[in-house]
């Protein structure tokens, strides 16, 4: 089922192997014409126009964008009693591992009068984007509501598809989640016009739409905005960064699997159908040293794909060109062929797992040993299961507290700090070609003769550039 490439005696550079590993993706610059006209509806129109595009292609139009507290309410004692008790053990694993990621402010002492601390600060406003369509993601909102509440975030709205056999609200389960969070403002939007809501938000004055003037209709943009989504939604991500941030432009997802003669393959093969059952476009690539391993895996694919509700997309993903089978000659030569491909997740299944894997130096996250599956990860490893896809790993992270803090700077100089190093800072000026940065130094040392800064003509006669550049003390 599954294609081989065998670089088995080769030594092929990177650029060799990124053009020939296996690699699907979508081309998000294709759906920018369709997506564009939504965003600017909605800029314009705003939730008005958001409940025109959902009923135009959900065919559902709930009563209101935000979903009412007792509709969430009720949504939680639909829960079954496992369902919900794998919840609360996913918020409870993924909240700690959240929480001990928060970094600390420091500060470093250049000199005496001389210190700048870091500090962190939270993105204020949040949205989270849920979405719905083939499958229900209960998981999704713990993973981007559990950082962004660790991280600090004043408030958080999650905004999902509403769903025409759910009253016309999100799906109950995604409602209980955000109940059991503490997340009281849900809205019934999906798609583009979600993203597009998020980003420019909705107060109800002047907006044409009777349906916006109601108090459930007022929206208050976000300042950032995450979560996965189909191209449309990555399409308006992309559209509105800027506006607000995003985490990403989230592709079809991906597993890499590294694995010797020691693997299981019956454990693999299943590893590499419970990513392909996501998406027709979801990615699963074995990469091994044994070719008799590799034909095993292949043979135990075909024999049990068939048996998952899923098998027909199965079968699309691990036929299509994303998915595949590549010989190696040996583990140093997998890690090169792991590093190149930069997978979303990667397991490693060999003697020495760990060692293996701290070798790895591009995966979105990396699964170590038989009893460390993807399938874990999704759910209740305490991880976060959104993560960079198609290869950006190469250069960005997943979903984390991180996320949602920015770093900020506190510059915190006295005057003999400063004096220590103002014969620099003219300098630089100098250097550049700006001089009233120099002028801005020079003014705070007066010479208490005549009032004039030190190291400037006292009358001002002097030609630009030529002034004395020194700071007495």
């Amino acid at each position: 089922m599954l294609s081989t490439i065998d670089l088995r005696g080769q030594v092929p550079t990177t650029t060799q192997l990124r053009r020939s590993l296996p690699r699907g993706g979508t081309d998000i610059s294709s759906v920018i014409p369709t997506v564009a006209p939504i965003i600017d509806a909605v800029k314009t129109g705003g939730a008005g126009a958001a409940l025109d595009f959902g009923e135009r292609f959900d065919r559902v139009r709930p009563g209101s964008v935000r979903v009412p507290d007792e509709v969430i309410d009720r949504a939680v004692g639909s829960l079954e009693p496992d369902v919900r008790a794998a919840i609360a053990e996913a918020i409870a694993r993924t909240r700690k591992v959240h929480r001990e990621q928060k970094p600390s402010s420091h500060t470093t002492e250049l000199a005496d009068g001389a210190r700048v601390t870091e500090v962190f600060r939270p993105v204020e406003r949040v949205g989270l984007y849920v979405p719905g369509g083939q499958a229900v993601y209960p998981s999704s909102v713990i993973m981007n509501a559990v950082p962004a509440q660790e991280a600090g975030a004043q408030s958080l709205v999650v905004t999902s598809p509403p769903q025409e056999d759910c009253g016309g609200w999100p799906h109950p389960t995604i409602l209980a989640v955000c109940q059991m969070l503490g997340v009281d403002e849900v809205w019934a939007v999906g798609g583009a016009q979600a993203v597009a809501l998020l980003a420019y938000g909705d107060d109800g004055v002047g907006n044409p739409g009777a349906s916006a003037q109601s108090p459930e209709n007022v929206c208050e943009p976000v300042d950032m905005i995450t979560g996965p989504g189909n191209i449309y939604v990555a399409a308006a991500k992309r559209l509105v960064q800027g506006v607000v941030g995003i985490d990403s432009e989230a592709g079809p997802t991906e597993i890499a699997i590294i694995a010797d003669h020691t693997a299981n393959p019956t454990w693999v093969a299943y590893d590499l159908i419970s990513q392909a059952e996501h998406d027709e476009m979801a990615a699963s690539v074995l990469i091994t040293t044994d070719e008799g391993f590799a034909a095993q895996v292949n043979q135990e694919i075909e024999q049990r794909y068939g048996v998952t509700a899923n098998h027909a997309r199965v079968e699309q993903a691990l036929r299509g060109q994303q998915s595949g089978i590549v010989l190696v000659d040996d583990i140093d030569q997998a890690i090169r062929v792991a590093d190149a491909y930069a997978a979303e997740h990667l397991e490693v299944h060999t003697e020495n797992a760990r060692e293996v894997a701290e070798r790895v130096r591009h995966a979105g996250a990396i699964f170590v040993g038989e009893f460390s599956p993807v399938p874990l990860g999704d759910y209740v490893a305490g991880s976060n299961h959104v993560l960079p896809t198609g290869g950006t790993a190469r250069f960005s992270a997943g979903l984390s507290t991180h996320t949602f803090l920015r770093p900020v700077n506190l510059i915190d100089y006295s005057q003999a700090g400063l004096r220590a190093v103002a014969e620099h800072v003219i300098a630089f000026s100098a250097a550049e070609q700006l001089p009233a940065h120099g002028e801005a130094i020079r003014a705070r040392f007066v010479n208490a003769a005549d009032g004039a800064p030190q190291g400037t003509a006292s009358h001002g006669t002097e030609p630009q550039g030529t002034q004395e550049s020194t700071v007495e003390s």
